[in-house]
């Protein structure tokens, strides 16, 4: 009997950490990359170059594979509905991945599901921004509807010349669809991490709190300190409803808010965002539970029985590595390792940029101001920070 082979779209850090997994299972793993230097053609062998919206790179991709998966979200959904009406499993498939892809489309079903999301509606005038800042009494958060990440496409605005660009644009038919939220008092930032399988099987890890720099995941302490017995089962309980209720297959990625409750009560949540991949909020795993989302996901997209999500630790923090001074962070890899030997370093094999995304470190153990510090010093000596 031949391997199973699995299809993934998009070739950066999170296909390749994909790998280990997919090894470790016998699971032939095959990337759709982006170009033949990304993170994933680094080290996957079956490697195609191509585009996500090319339906010939896709269909070639596709071919003997048992399932198609993703790593990023931006596939045309007119692609994907053609190849599951040729009979490949596409899981997620478009029905559910437009909820990903879609901020409009998502904050609707989540409304019409029960879920609690904040105050919100679509643009189409600017008279239609004036009226909500009113209403909110200020501030509020105006968001493309497609295309945003990592803080791009989102902007804090108390006034609609704030966004007069992006509405000017929509108009003329030349910029994309916009939203308006409330800008919400919360405390801090949640995420659930949730898989599912398409026979129907759940299984979520502890909620985890995600710390944001300049719009970006900076660091995730699981699970979240302090956390309310009442907040927690809330997460849990909305997450496990969304997956469930927009049909996801595969791992699901549930940002969120904590807000006061106003009777004192135990905080609530509000969702911000979804993901329908693994998650930079899910990088603790590879280390910290027993079973990591990237497995997870290869798990439940073949409709295999999911794994035990059970930390391996009573603290596990996750620092992100967002740019570096050095010409390569592995410059710093002798010296990180040298300090702490029991810090767990990923590298993604990316060139330097101001910013970007080269890697994670994860540590664990029972103090927590001592997993978060070690981490922090350990993720600043890769950004080439010699007093991290």
């Amino acid at each position: 009997m031949a391997a199973p082979v699995v299809a993934v779209v998009g070739g950066g850090q999170l296909a390749r950490m994909m790998t280990p997994a997919a090894t470790a299972l016998g699971i032939h793993l095959r990337v759709l990359v982006e170009d033949s230097s990304s993170s994933a053609a680094q080290v996957v062998v079956d490697a195609p170059v191509g585009s996500a919206s090319d339906e010939e790179a896709i269909l070639a991709l596709v071919e003997g594979a048992d399932v198609l998966t993703f790593e990023h979200e931006h596939v045309p959904n007119a692609l994907l509905d053609r190849l599951v009406a040729a009979g490949v499993a596409v899981r997620p498939d478009a029905a559910a991945l437009v909820h990903a892809q879609d901020k409009i489309v998502m904050r609707s079903h989540l409304d019409a599901i029960g879920v609690p999301i904040p105050r919100w509606r679509p643009l189409t005038a600017r008279e239609e921004l004036d009226d909500f800042l009113a209403q909110v009494g200020g501030a509020a958060v105006v968001k493309t509807a497609r295309g945003g990440y990592d803080g791009k496409g989102v902007r804090v605005v108390r006034a609609s010349h704030e966004v007069a660009d992006w509405l000017d644009a929509m108009a003329s038919g030349a910029g994309v669809p916009l939203l308006v939220e409330e800008k919400v008092p919360f405390t801090r930032e949640l995420a659930v991490l949730v898989a599912r399988r398409p026979s129907g099987e759940v299984r979520t890890w502890p909620v985890v709190e995600s710390v944001q720099q300049d719009g970006v995941c900076a660091e995730v302490v699981a699970p979240a300190p302090d956390l309310h017995a009442g907040t927690q089962a809330e997460a849990l309980e909305v997450a496990t409803r969304i997956a469930e209720g927009l049909g996801v297959t595969g791992v699901l990625a549930v940002e969120m808010f904590e807000v006061p409750a106003p009777d004192g009560g135990d905080p609530r949540v509000l969702v911000n965002e979804l993901a329908m991949r693994p998650h930079n909020s899910g990088h603790w795993t590879l280390d910290g539970a027993v079973t990591s989302q990237f497995e997870q996901h290869l798990r439940a997209v073949l409709d295999l029985p999911l794994g035990d999500t059970s930390p391996l630790a009573t603290w596990t923090v996750m620092a992100n590595v967002l740019g570096s001074s050095l010409p390569d962070p592995t410059d710093a890899l002798a010296e990180v390792v040298g300090r702490d030997p029991q810090a767990k370093v990923h590298l993604y094999g990316k060139q330097v940029r101001p910013g970007r995304k080269l890697g994670h470190v994860n540590v664990s153990g029972t103090d927590l101001a001592d997993v978060r510090a070690r981490a922090r010093a350990a993720a600043a000596l890769l950004r080439g920070e010699r007093n991290g």
